[in-house]
């Protein structure tokens, strides 16, 4: 490469100015500009060239510089880089009035939300859908070898099986970068591949869970399910055209728990029949009454939208949404309601401002509530607020605590290293102990589970170490201090629900495949045994 070529100038300009903030990066890419009469150079492609550069041995690293570059950094630092794909269009049964359902795309999606228009480039092809994000991510300086796969597109359940198995199928082929005979080959090969899926989510409603569909989940590697709640008062379901029951919700939940996963509610404040006042009842409800529990939640306030059937009922003055003071004081208390060992995944729906007749059109209300909490000098509790990211001073020194509940039927335990006033989270895992050894899964009869483990900081690929909390041995304390409890608590087993990418992490601790889950045998001799990696 020329040593005129304008990119190469501006990298070593950037490279000596040891530039440390975006705003100088911004007036130094500005001012080259200017000075040479081209357009502005990407970050991306600056990017691009600084790792062709250094893998050729011709500038040395600046990691600074390198994540000064980086855009969207956020994406990664929960430890994994997330991939949404979406399933192409099929019927759904549901027939919510405050879905919008347009043509030739899933149902309750619209074409110009970022996730979709990203989906139809593709023509819904998940091997291509999969690549696309992978070659995104990796083009804007984020690390790919950790991926969560989020499966959207509405109800998975209502899919034809023959369909899902070849999508599933298509999403590990595409990270694998080669094609397999069949889901079973293709899962086998992610698990020493490059770019592995250690989680799978897959989204549905809770009338359509039974112990078959959860079976069938496991065996396409599902480790985690969305679950379509929307709401726990039956009135407001029945006038929302909703279809189910807060009575089916408890059920589904119970049996994803008693299977190990990971259960993510969506919610909708602001639904016919709604008040700010049930809104904000029901949505305690979901941490006092043990039928509930889930460990994430999306909050999506309802918004009209043309193509649905509340858009009629709104010109028709039948529906009115919350004016924007009652959402926000709405949404405030929510987050204070909610406990530490939950995380709230999303608040408000991607739906582009131009596609809402009605409701919230702030894109940014997450940052804004984060400002008033501020002022109340008040914290949200939830995971994702304190989560540690790339604050890693004082990981050395965190401290563990261990909260205790109960949800459907088991003794839940939350172990999270944390700083000791625990604004900054480094690491967690979720224990489960059924008080039943009994399961309709075989492999998990007598089973202590283990549905989560994760530890926060910037992604580090899996052959580098580096000032990441994820290198500091978090994970390994959390998994030999659940050990501990689950003998301790009369349990001779206990099983991980791993995704098909980090089987090999866990097979380093003892555990061996059993089904699809990782069981390993324990006793009380396994107590205060050092972890010796394999």
């Amino acid at each position: 490469m020329s040593e005129h070529n304008p990119s190469r100038q501006l990298l070593r300009i950037l490279a000596l100015m040891k530039t440390k903030n975006l705003n100088r990066l911004n007036k130094a890419k500005r001012q080259f500009a200017n000075q040479h009469k081209i357009g502005m150079i990407s970050n991306a492609d600056l990017l691009r060239l600084y790792r062709s550069l250094l893998k050729r041995k011709k500038i040395t690293a600046d990691d600074a510089l390198a994540s000064l570059l980086q855009k969207r950094k956020i994406r990664t630092l929960s430890g994994v880089a997330p991939i949404a794909v979406l399933t192409k269009p099929y019927p759904c049964p549901g027939k919510c009035i405050y879905c919008p359902t347009e043509k030739d795309m899933p149902k309750s999606y619209l074409s110009n939300e970022p996730a979709v228009m990203r989906a139809i480039a593709t023509k819904f092809d998940p091997f291509k859908q999969v690549q696309a994000r992978i070659r995104a991510l990796s083009d804007n300086g984020h690390e790919t070898d950790k991926l969560e796969l989020i499966v959207m597109g509405g109800t998975w359940s209502c899919l034809p099986r023959p369909y899902q198995n070849r999508f599933i199928k298509r999403c590990f082929d595409g990270a694998n970068f080669k094609i397999s005979k069949n889901l079973l080959e293709a899962q086998k090969r992610n698990e020493s591949a490059k770019h592995r899926i250690i989680g799978l989510t897959l989204e549905t409603r809770p009338d359509y869970v039974n112990e078959n569909e959860i079976k069938y989940w496991r065996k396409l590697g599902a480790t985690k399910v969305e679950l379509g709640v929307q709401s726990l008062d039956n009135q407001v379901l029945k006038l929302s055209g909703r279809g189910h029951g807060a009575e089916e919700t408890i059920r589904a939940t119970k049996l994803f728990k008693q299977a190990g996963f990971k259960v993510a509610y969506h919610l909708m404040p602001n639904l016919p029949g709604a008040t700010p006042t049930g809104d904000l009842t029901g949505f305690k409800k979901l941490f006092t009454n043990e039928n509930f529990q889930p460990d994430m939640i999306k909050i999506y306030p309802t918004v009209v939208t043309k193509n649905s059937k509340l858009y009629q009922k709104w010109k028709n003055n039948n529906y009115r949404p919350y004016n924007h003071k009652q959402l926000f004081n709405l949404l405030i208390k929510m987050k204070l309601a909610v406990p530490e060992y939950v995380r709230i995944i999303r608040l408000i729906r991607d739906i582009p401002k131009e596609s809402i007749s009605a409701g919230n059109i702030i894109s940014n209300l997450r940052e804004d509530l984060k400002l008033e909490l501020q002022k109340q000098n008040k914290h949200c509790r939830c995971i994702r607020c304190r989560e540690a990211r790339e604050e890693i001073k004082g990981a050395n020194h965190a401290k563990l605590f261990i909260t205790k509940y109960t949800a459907s039927g088991a003794e839940e335990l939350f172990l999270q290293y944390a700083s000791r006033d625990k604004h900054k989270l480094f690491a967690f895992l979720r224990l489960r102990l059924p008080q039943s050894k009994n399961n309709f899964l075989p492999e998990l009869n007598g089973a202590a589970m283990i549905r989560e483990v994760h530890t926060y900081g910037r992604l580090m690929p899996l052959n580098k170490r580096g000032k990441s909390v994820q290198h500091i041995g978090l994970g390994t304390k959390l998994m030999r201090r659940a050990e501990e409890i689950a003998i301790k608590n009369g349990y001779n087993k206990i099983a991980v629900i791993s995704g098909v990418g980090v089987r090999g992490y866990y097979r380093r601790f003892g555990y061996k495949l059993n089904g699809t889950y990782m069981v390993k045998k324990i006793s009380t001799g396994e107590i205060g045994k050092k972890i010796i990696f394999r």
